[in-house]
């Protein structure tokens, strides 16, 4: 049977504190995540110009072009109708919404009990917290009983290296890495090996960061999966992509070309701590409907926490 790493199984006593620290962060700045909606009415009806006010709030909080229409849309039926007349109501269907963006990419990653090693490709552009994320992962997966290998796949950088190394020595984890500059396919040909022969139940491959308009690196990217693959055709199972949420729609566009790229199976979102608004969350699920796997709200961790939507939009939306 397989794992799911669902918050509501592996991280049950950790998820009040995860949601709070989830809570707080989305809840900082100026944005339509903390704009209250009685500010977007001068009496107390809901008029066209609130509405109009509100699509732009979701446009500035990077919702994006696409998922910002949908939802108004629909809120625009409801007005003509005459079903939004109060403040509580438009909060109300704001909220059921956007929240129909998200439900349809929650789904916890799972690691079945018959592929061994469970292969998970980690991608992303540079400074999204790649690296950082496959630690937090790698020690999310031990709690959950879950033995893991990291693969150094970034060659380009000592300092990736070095990185990994450092969580793997902290979470007592093996890190299999070459010299500078090898090949990335090799360097994870061999941990594939490596983590067959031990048993091992998850290896995570770290590459290196790439623009997503980098043609040749991504061309790179595809050979670490077919090398992979003449190891076990299945393999990778999970390939997934890191993005960092304060980079607004510009994550968009990595996803759509890393997707087109080499075929996403997951996606990872970090730094919502940060200067982000949030909205690009629902960016991403509306335009290309991936799962979405793991939000990050800091840097311990605990802040990796598993997506589940109805938290996602408790937190946006809690005003405590």
């Amino acid at each position: 049977m397989a794992k799911p790493l669902s918050s509501r199984k592996t991280t049950k006593l950790k998820q009040p504190g995860f949601l709070t620290r989830m809570r707080a962060s989305l809840n900082k700045g100026e944005s339509w995540l903390t704009y209250d909606l009685r500010n977007l009415l001068p009496g107390e009806t809901v008029d066209q110009d609130a509405l109009d006010e509100l699509e732009t709030q979701l446009l500035l909080a990077d919702v994006g072009v696409d998922a910002t229409g949908q939802v108004m849309r629909r809120l625009q039926t409801l007005f003509d109708g005459g079903q939004l007349r109060t403040g509580k109501d438009l909060g109300r269907a704001l909220r059921e919404h956007l929240g129909n963006i998200l439900e349809p990419c929650e789904a916890p990653l799972e690691i079945p009990d018959d592929i061994r090693p469970y292969v998970i490709l980690m991608v992303g552009v540079n400074g999204v917290g790649k690296t950082t994320t496959i630690g937090k992962l790698a020690k999310k997966l031990q709690k959950s009983g879950l033995s893991v290998m990291l693969a150094a796949g970034d060659t380009f950088r000592a300092a990736a290296v070095e990185q990994l190394q450092g969580w793997g020595e902290r979470n007592n984890v093996p890190v299999v890495s070459q010299g500078s500059g090898a090949d990335p396919a090799s360097v994870v040909f061999d941990a594939y090996a490596r983590a067959k022969a031990r048993g091992i139940d998850v290896l995570i491959a770290d590459t290196a960061g790439r623009l997503h308009t980098q043609g040749h690196l991504m061309d790179e990217l595809k050979k670490i999966k077919r090398v992979i693959g003449k190891q076990d055709e299945t393999a990778p199972h999970e390939v997934m992509l890191v993005v960092d949420a304060t980079t607004g729609g510009n994550a968009l566009q990595q996803a759509v070309a890393f997707n087109e790229a080499v075929g996403l199976t997951g996606i990872t979102v970090t730094k919502l701590d940060g200067s982000a608004s949030g909205g690009i969350v629902f960016a991403i699920a509306q335009q290309l409907e991936l799962p979405l796997r793991f939000i990050g709200v800091g840097e311990t961790v605990d802040d990796l926490g598993v997506f589940e939507s109805n938290h996602f939009m408790d937190a946006l939306f809690s005003r405590d």
